[in-house]
């Protein structure tokens, strides 16, 4: 049987321990053989740039992943010289993986909200299945009509990976109140974080101050 593989983009500035609960689960529940968490290198879609630079936040991701079955980092955004699109990152990975393999894309609630201003976003569904990691009080009556269109029709009954791409499925995540923006925000003020991210990452962050106001803080 080919192997099934995911793929979780985000800024993972920094990456925290909710993060990794959600690649883990995304693991589990689709039945996946690996999870490459893929770090944005320019976010085109962000106001602000991330705080830590693209190499700092691969650094990251690969010490957090580091001993945990399944997860591997994937670099390819942040060695593009120009803001990624998920749909070109689909190509380049479905390219590499054949035409069978299935192919799991996997997106936040507040992603499907806007997905329809995605760049070619119906090609997303050539190219991949999509997991969507969905909040308490999710309504599906909320999204965009042709988003909503394409809920209610690519969900199926189960999920086996028999299929390379075209179906949605919700992910079934506990919730967890925990941000980056929160531990940004946190570690300026020199709160202990120490609970919220992986202690290689706390490591990392402590050797380059991240995210500090003043010197002498973490």
């Amino acid at each position: 049987m080919t192997r099934a593989i995911g793929l979780f983009g985000g800024t993972f500035d920094p990456i925290h321990n909710a993060h990794l609960r959600m690649a883990e689960a995304f693991r589990d529940e689709c039945g996946l053989a690996e999870v490459r968490l893929i770090p944005a290198g320019q976010p085109y879609h962000r106001a602000q740039q991330p705080h830590a630079t693209p190499a700092q936040r691969l650094a990251m991701v690969e010490l957090a992943i580091a001993g945990r079955p399944g997860l591997v980092a994937d670099d390819r955004e942040v060695r593009r010289p120009r803001p990624a699109y998920t749909v070109e990152t689909l190509e380049e990975v479905r390219a590499e993986l054949g035409p069978e393999a299935p192919l799991w894309l996997l997106i936040g609630g507040d992603s499907l909200a806007t997905l329809d201003s995605w760049r070619r976003w119906r090609e997303l569904f050539e190219l991949a299945h999509v997991a969507v990691a969905l909040r308490p009080g999710f309504d599906p009556a909320a999204l965009p009509a042709a988003v909503r269109h394409e809920w209610q029709t690519r969900q199926v009954p189960d999920f086996p990976n028999r299929t390379p791409s075209g179906t949605i499925r919700p992910l079934a995540l506990p919730p967890v109140a925990l941000s980056a923006t929160d531990i940004r925000a946190r570690l300026a003020r020199g709160d202990d974080v120490s609970e919220l991210i992986p202690p290689p990452v706390l490591g990392y962050l402590r050797a380059h101050r991240l995210y500090q106001t003043s010197p002498e803080r973490l």
